[in-house]
């Protein structure tokens, strides 16, 4: 089929890739416009972006698909099908209409639990036991189309929000093209969502990242495990230079009771609200990331020290 592909991110690049082993034409790739990264803040391409142009694709990065002759290109595109994968822009009629077959998003939720921008990290934060991914028809409203296709999997206790988005690109991706193809023989069979069940997954805050050790050390982890790799949950400890910020990217509950915030132990079990947290991998300002005993080798936390 004649396809436009819109994404972003990696979590949107399997699908690409699946889509062109399929043997389907894209026509041409929509992704946002290149933004400033690193610390030279030079403007670079999304993955998306970058992945179509090592294959010979036609890029667009239209700051805006509300702008009419944004649309009207669109539209003069002469598509069968539009696929949409973590895109960041909200699309009007005049796109979602333009197909002949329509345009169809997979989105990394079981709808209509956590529609919208952060589905994966807020379905691992909120403690949930499984999650997916699924091929729904689009329409103007928030993640509301009718579903045509499903895989679902665990979250696993030790699951970072990571771990979840890697298997649900790939999912995600044997799903779309099934599902594709199901459409073109006329086929697929599209089941309307739930009015029931509905949560929103909004986008993350800076505010969210920074850890509070006086909640639960439960409520803890699945912060921790819900940012990981990014943004990653955070906190401050000292040093001789003064507070050095620390992400923290896998930890444990363990037993254990101590003031919020104090090292019980030279090894990173840390006091909470409730019980203690075991920090498992760890990552320093300007520094890669590291398991725990390699990062008390070179920042030790003793026993007694107060997180902030």
């Amino acid at each position: 089929m004649r396809i436009a592909f819109l994404g972003t991110p990696d979590f949107a690049v399997v699908s690409l890739a699946a889509l062109l082993d399929a043997g389907h034409q894209i026509v041409a790739v929509y992704s946002q416009p290149p933004s400033a990264r690193g610390r030279g803040h030079a403007l670079k391409p999304s993955a998306v972006h970058a992945f179509a142009l090592e294959h010979g694709l036609e890029v667009r990065t239209p700051v805006s698909m509300k702008d009419p002759d944004e649309i009207a290109a669109f539209q003069a595109l002469d598509l069968d099908a539009a696929v949409v994968v973590a895109y960041g822009q909200i699309l009007k009629a005049g796109v979602l209409e333009a197909p002949r077959l329509g345009c169809f998003n997979l989105h990394g939720s079981l709808l209509p639990r956590w529609r919208g921008a952060a589905p994966i990290q807020r379905a691992v934060m909120a403690g949930d036991s499984v999650t997916g991914v699924q091929v729904m028809r689009m329409s103007e409203g928030l993640d509301e189309g009718p579903v045509l296709a499903t895989a679902i999997t665990p979250i696993r206790p030790d699951d970072s929000a990571g771990a979840v988005h890697d298997r649900l690109a790939g999912l995600g991706a044997g799903i779309l093209v099934e599902t594709l193809t199901a459409i073109a023989s006329g086929q697929a069979v599209e089941v309307p969502q739930s009015d029931e069940g509905v949560t929103y997954a909004r986008k993350i805050t800076p505010a969210e990242a920074r850890i509070d050790w006086s909640r639960p050390a439960t409520q803890i982890d699945l912060q921790i495990r819900g940012l990981s790799p990014f943004p990653g949950a955070w906190f401050e400890a000292p040093s001789s230079r003064g507070p050095t910020r620390v992400k923290v990217l896998l930890s444990r509950v363990e037993p254990g009771q101590g003031a919020p915030g104090a090292a019980l132990d030279d090894e990173l079990l840390i006091g909470c609200g409730e019980g203690a947290l075991r920090l498992l991998s760890l990552q320093r300002e300007g520094r890669g990331r590291q398991e725990a005993g390699e990062f008390v080798r070179g920042f030790p936390v003793q026993a007694g020290t107060v997180l902030g």
